[in-house]
């Protein structure tokens, strides 16, 4: 068993058969896991293994229950094993999912995308957002012969080497189009843009800045339209990434009530609430170019996932779930406020209120927010200190309440460390 610091919470273990699974895995697997999950920097005692999940509830290997504020990292928005989308799954996958060809679910569920989202006249599928998020810059440079891309610095787009925020086997090769901006800053976009010259085949932006570690921002309107414009006198592809955000902020697009929309968009994470689906969708003017680039995978025209997805979207829509996730999550942010004031804490919460991150301020190393996660992990509540967290339909005010009663004991704990 691996003992943490007492400085994060000395009551926090790994358990036993979590302890067990790590060391087979460390035999069998790099590192003994990969990609976020090692990245993140979760507190020592954090599980790394689960035996299930309910709603807005995750049971880890060694039986213990935590309220789930992390949702899978994202795609799950309705709620764990939601009984309408399971059975939608299910029904589709008793009578195939990975065939010769698509099922009927792959034509439904992409006209139910170009009926749903007013920038989107056709849509094509995927596995993951990093697929997503490839296959439309692809399009983007099919569509306009050019080659440069203007990327966010910082900005989280895929795991693949043009994008990875590793440079471990990655050569310069593989960025060598890519030039940064900073987010929400015009002047940097348009030096940026000055940059591409006229070879701009894209500009590719969060739905909202989330990098890991820092504040989150809401997109300026004017910054939207700018990037907008740019596309429009250039004739480059403006492409929302929408992997994170997607379905919770909106269910129009996530820049829709910015007044700009997208020419591509990358969906993924949320639209199948856990099964593994992505999306590009895009207009009409883009049509031919998707069609002439050259994507596949071998799972890619997957039914039982399509199924859950056109599920998901009715669930969404019937319960207006980026209202609901917004309330839910105010009432997270106004509690989580109140107590750090009361524990004379200051602490900064950034970004839309469905996605809740809880930054320390005056926090070097991030030791508050570990602290704090730690010891919410202790009482049962699943928070991350560094990454934002998510919201679904399944978290309800009570649940909200609870998690309160919790993270004002964690409050409390980190007052008394520092």
């Amino acid at each position: 068993m691996t003992a943490i610091s007492t400085v994060v919470d000395p009551g926090t273990r790994i358990g036993i058969e979590d302890a067990a699974l790590r060391h087979r895995a460390n035999r069998v697997i790099p590192g003994g896991m990969y990609g976020h999950l090692r990245a993140s920097g979760l507190p020592e005692g954090y599980p790394q293994f689960f035996s299930r999940a309910e709603g807005c509830r995750l049971w880890d290997v060694d039986g213990r229950e935590y309220l789930d504020f992390m949702c899978s990292w994202g795609p799950v928005i309705a709620g764990h094993k939601h009984p309408v989308i399971e059975a939608a799954a299910r029904r589709q996958a008793e009578q195939g999912d990975c065939m010769n060809g698509p099922s009927a679910r792959f034509v439904e569920l992409a006209e139910r995308m170009v009926g749903l989202l007013p920038h989107a006249d056709w849509a094509m599928f995927q596995k993951n957002g990093t697929d997503a998020t490839t296959a439309a810059v692809m399009i983007a440079r099919a569509g306009t012969g050019k080659r440069k891309i203007l990327l966010a610095k910082g900005a989280y787009h895929g795991a693949v080497p043009w994008c990875t925020p590793s440079l471990a086997g990655v050569t310069a090769e593989d960025r060598a189009h890519l030039i940064y901006f900073q987010y929400n800053d015009i002047e940097s976009l348009e030096t940026a843009a000055r940059q591409a010259g006229n070879d701009l085949a894209a500009i590719l932006v969060s739905a909202f800045r989330h990098d890991l570690g820092q504040h989150q921002e809401l997109p300026d309107a004017a910054f939207a339209a700018r990037a907008r414009a740019l596309c429009d006198a250039e004739g480059a592809a403006l492409v929302i990434d929408e992997v994170r955000a997607g379905l919770r902020l909106s269910l129009a697009g996530s820049w829709e009530s910015l007044n700009v929309r997208p020419d591509l968009s990358a969906w993924s994470k949320a639209i199948a609430n856990g099964h593994a689906l992505a999306a590009v969708t895009g207009g009409e003017n883009w049509r031919r170019a998707a069609q002439d680039i050259y994507i596949t995978g071998s799972f890619w025209m997957g039914g039982t996932a399509m199924a859950a997805s056109l599920a998901t979207l009715d669930v969404l829509e019937q319960n207006e779930a980026p209202a609901y996730l917004q309330r839910m999550g105010q009432r997270l942010r106004d509690g989580l406020h109140a107590q750090a004031i009361r524990h004379g804490l200051a602490i900064c919460q950034s970004g839309p209120v469905q996605l809740p991150m809880v930054l320390f301020e005056d926090d070097p190393g991030q030791a508050k927010g570990a602290c704090f996660a730690a010891s919410a992990l202790r009482e049962g509540v699943y928070l991350h200190h560094r990454h934002n967290m998510f919201l679904s339909l399944a978290h309800t005010e009570k649940d909200i309440d609870q998690a309160l009663e919790v993270t004002d004991h964690a409050f409390s704990r980190v007052a008394a460390a520092f």
